[in-house]
C-alpha cells in the first residue's frame, strides 16, 4: 500500500484510515470480532485509524484500545471530542474546561499516553475559535496530543482557525476532516480548495454515503438503515433527491461494471484519486465489509470514467442536501432570510 503525507506534518498515512464508528452498540457489538476487523486493516497495510469519544458513548475508544496493544507505535491513532458525552451542561462543546476532561477521558479509553491527531468533531459559532485552540495548544505542548485537526468545518472557518492559529502564535489545524463521496460533492466547491491552500491533510468521511453506494441499495429495493447510529430522514424514499439519487446509483452501477470493479470499488476510488483527499475513512461493521472496501486502496480510475461521473453528479453538487453534515447555521437559507 502507498502512503501519503498528512499535510506538512511529515507523516506518513495510508490512503484508506479505518473508522471505528461500527464498533461497539452502534454496529457490531462484538468485540472479539470488532478486534479481528482492526487487525486485520493493520495487516493489509492501513496505519490510520479514526474514532471518537462519541461514537458508542465511548466503547468505540475501548475497543481501539485493546486492538492496539502491542501495536501502538506503528498507528497514527485519531480521535474527536466536542459532542455530548453525559447529562447536564459543560458535558460537550470545544471549551477550555471540557476539552481538558475530554483528552483524559479518551486517554484512558484507548489506554495510551498520546494521541496523534486530536480532532474538533464539529464546530461552534457559539464559542471563541480561540477558546478551543489555546487549549489544544498546550495539550501539544505537554505531550498530550502530537497535532490538531478540524471536522466539518466550511471554508470560510477553517480560515477563520488558520489566522487565529498565526495572529496568537497558537497550534494549527493541520487537517480537516469532512463528508465526501460522488453522491456528496459540495466539498469541492470551497473546502477542498481552502485546505489545499493551507497545506492540510483532508481526511474524508462516508465515501460510500452512509451505504448508498454499497450496491445494496437500489430502485427495487428501499434501503433500510443498518446501525443505530443513522437517521432514518436521509434514507426516506418519498423524496425527489432520494429518488434522484437511486437513479445515479444504477447508472454508477453501469460505469463500475465497465471500469471493470466493483460500486464500492469504484466510489472509494473516486475519493482517494481527488489530489485534495489524504485519505479516506472507511467504516467498516464485519471483517466481510473491510475486505469488499479495502481493494480500492490499489484502484485508479480512468479520464472517462471520472467524466462519466461528472456527468452524472457535476463537480461541486450535492444530490440531496440533507446530506451535507457540515456547514454553519448562518448560511442556512433560513437563516439568509432573517
Amino acid at each position: 500500500m502507498d502512503y501519503r503525507l498528512l499535510g506538512r506534518t511529515g507523516v506518513e498515512v495510508s490512503p484508506l484510515a479505518l473508522g471505528t464508528m461500527m464498533f461497539g452498540a452502534w454496529g457490531n457489538s462484538d468485540v472479539d470480532d470488532s478486534i479481528r476487523v482492526i487487525h486485520h486493516a493493520l495487516d493489509a497495510g492501513i496505519n490510520f485509524v479514526d474514532t471518537a469519544d462519541v461514537y458508542s458513548g465511548g466503547e468505540s475508544e475501548e475497543i481501539v484500545g485493546q486492538a492496539l496493544k502491542g501495536r501502538r507505535d506503528d498507528v497514527v491513532l485519531a480521535t474527536k471530542f466536542f459532542m455530548p458525552m453525559g447529562e447536564g451542561p459543560n458535558r460537550s462543546g470545544g471549551s477550555r474546561r471540557y476539552i481538558m476532561r475530554a483528552v483524559e477521558d479518551s486517554l484512558r479509553r484507548l489506554d495510551t499516553d498520546y494521541i496523534d491527531l486530536y480532532q474538533v468533531h464539529r464546530p461552534s459559532a457559539l464559542m471563541d475559535v480561540e477558546e478551543t485552540l489555546s487549549a489544544l495548544t498546550d495539550l501539544v505542548r505537554q505531550g498530550k496530543v502530537r497535532y490538531i485537526g478540524s471536522s466539518s468545518y466550511t471554508g470560510s472557518q477553517i480560515v477563520e482557525a488558520q489566522v487565529a492559529s498565526r495572529d496568537r502564535n497558537l497550534t494549527r489545524f493541520v487537517t480537516e476532516q469532512p463528508p465526501y463521496s460522488i453522491l456528496v460533492r459540495g466539498i469541492e466547491e470551497d473546502v477542498l480548495p481552502t485546505t489545499q491552500r493551507y497545506g492540510m491533510g483532508t481526511l474524508s468521511y462516508s465515501p460510500l454515503a452512509g451505504g448508498w453506494l454499497s450496491g445494496k441499495w437500489r430502485k427495487d429495493a428501499p434501503p433500510t438503515p443498518t446501525s443505530k447510529a443513522r437517521p432514518g430522514a436521509r434514507f426516506d424514499m418519498s423524496t425527489v433527491a432520494n429518488q434522484q439519487k437511486l437513479e445515479v446509483v444504477d447508472a454508477l452501477a453501469h460505469i463500475a461494471e465497465d471500469a471493470g470493479m466493483t460500486l464500492i470499488e469504484l466510489a472509494i476510488a473516486f475519493v482517494i484519486n481527488h489530489p485534495g483527499i489524504t485519505s479516506a475513512i472507511i467504516g467498516p461493521r464485519t471483517m466481510e465489509q473491510l475486505e469488499l472496501q479495502i481493494t480500492a486502496a490499489e484502484m485508479s480510475l480512468s479520464t472517462e470514467t471520472l467524466d462519466r461521473i461528472d456527468e452524472l453528479v457535476a463537480p461541486g453538487v450535492t444530490i440531496n442536501p440533507d446530506d451535507n453534515s457540515y456547514g454553519a447555521a448562518e448560511l442556512t437559507p433560513a437563516a439568509r432570510r432573517r
